[in-house]
């Protein structure tokens, strides 16, 4: 009975004896959730306890994941948080669609855009560094859209290449550095000029891919402003800044062109074209400093692929080409071509900028600096500075512009940033922006 009696407590008390441990178990956990509570206290909270000393006060870096707000941050944050390229030293704001071309005023003064929303604008650049620059705004004829632009004249005067339904028309605006009238002198805008010439359907229906300008100042030139407009097909026409007179065309016979520039001194013509060779003109002047014809002087031979981008050096002797072959080369051209002497490669270089898959990227547009030593060149949006005696990378700008870089342009001479002359690189992007740039110093990295 006894035996019976201690086996009806025994089931009783192990269930409760059960019961009680799995309610320790529960609690310990519960009393281990709710110090880990305790234990990770938002900062906001620790923060209302100045007490806490600072040291021991937990950050609230990295504590922003998907799903949970941001801090707000002013539109100054904002500025000081961008990371700008140490060359990066101002943009030029205003635009409202893509930039397709600029370039400088022979005494770097002034500078010339034209945009796709139909207009041409010249900012006068006193300083690099101003927080300001005045504008001048000139809006081409309706259904004009412009592709090239140049100085003519110094910077008085400025000749632009527009697209429209049926060609491209050149276009030239006098009086662009007048003063700002005192109407809108507070605006600091300038009064719009008018068209002094004009010329429709230069190249039939085909597009102006770049102008290009230089002083005639080779043999018996009057210094006057010569201009060549390259077109999408194979002519290269020649004209008179001031007049606008056609003064010669010139035929590649290359399929299509890519770009053409002219000598500083206004002597020769060179063109990148669809083949690897590059083709050179040179302009003769006649005793009284008119042109007396465009002949074709020499041929550049030597690379392998067609020839995206080119460019004279400053002493006009010299042209420096970039190739699809994924070389630069330059030429030494100042030979007697009149006697068959073929034009020198001085050097040959290879193109420094990759992919991602490492392939050799090609270079869309160059430009020298104006003491012969910095090469600027272009690839989609990356802007890369090199040594033009050895083709050493310089410095090199990533995603320089959001998106394509247009065109790019040194200015001619050294102008004035925070008050100390420097050379400065103007380039024009899709984004909507015109940006200058310092040059690298020699030997950095």
């Amino acid at each position: 009975m006894a035996a019976s009696f201690v086996s009806s407590l025994t089931a009783p008390l192990i269930s409760a004896v059960l019961g009680g441990a799995i309610a320790l178990v529960f609690l310990a956990g519960y009393l281990r959730r709710k110090r880990a509570a305790i234990a990770h206290i938002p900062p906001s909270a620790t923060a209302a306890a100045p007490d806490q000393p600072k040291h021991v006060r937990p950050s609230n870096q990295a504590q922003h994941k998907k799903g949970h707000p941001r801090p707000h941050h002013n539109a100054a944050d904002k500025d000081a948080a961008k990371k700008h390229h140490h060359l990066d030293v101002n943009t030029l704001r205003g635009h409202t669609d893509s930039v397709t071309a600029l370039h400088f005023s022979n005494d770097g003064a002034n500078l010339s855009t034209v945009c796709a929303d139909g207009a041409v604008r010249v900012f006068r650049i006193d300083d690099t560094s101003s927080k300001s620059f005045k504008i001048l705004r000139i809006n081409l004829p309706a259904g004009a859209h412009p592709t090239g632009v140049a100085f003519s004249e110094g910077s008085s005067s400025v000749v632009v290449a527009a697209q429209a339904l049926l060609g491209s028309s050149l276009y030239m605006y006098a009086d662009v550095s007048a003063p700002p009238t005192a109407q809108n002198k507070q605006q600091g805008k300038l009064s719009p000029p008018e068209i002094k010439w004009s010329h429709q359907k230069i190249h039939g229906k085909e597009s102006v891919l770049n102008l290009a300008a230089a002083q005639a100042t080779h043999g018996p030139g009057d210094g006057s402003t010569i201009i060549i407009s390259c077109s999408e097909a194979t002519d290269i026409k020649v004209w008179h800044g001031k007049s606008g007179k056609e003064l010669g065309t010139v035929d590649t016979n290359q399929l299509k062109n890519n770009m053409a520039d002219i000598s500083p001194n206004g002597r020769f013509i060179a063109a990148a074209a669809f083949t690897a060779d590059v083709k050179v003109w040179e302009i003769v002047y006649s005793k009284d400093s008119s042109v007396k014809e465009v002949n074709k002087a020499m041929q550049l031979k030597g690379h392998k692929s067609a020839v995206t981008c080119l460019c004279f050096a400053p002493n006009s002797e010299q042209i420096i080409t970039a190739s699809k072959d994924g070389s630069i080369r330059v030429w030494n051209i100042n030979v007697r071509y009149q006697l068959d002497e073929d034009p020198k490669t001085l050097r040959v270089l290879p193109i420094p900028l990759h992919d991602s898959k490492g392939s050799v990227c090609q270079y869309d547009h160059m430009s020298i600096s104006p003491d012969g030593k910095v090469l600027a060149v272009t690839s989609g949006s990356t802007l890369q500075w090199l040594c033009v005696e050895t083709g050493a990378v310089l410095d090199t700008a990533e995603k320089a512009h959001e998106g394509d870089i247009t065109g790019i342009a040194w200015a001619p001479r050294k102008i004035p940033n925070g008050g100390v002359p420097v050379f400065i690189l103007g380039t024009a992007g899709v984004d909507k922006k015109v940006k200058l740039w310092l040059a690298p110093q020699l030997g950095s990295t």
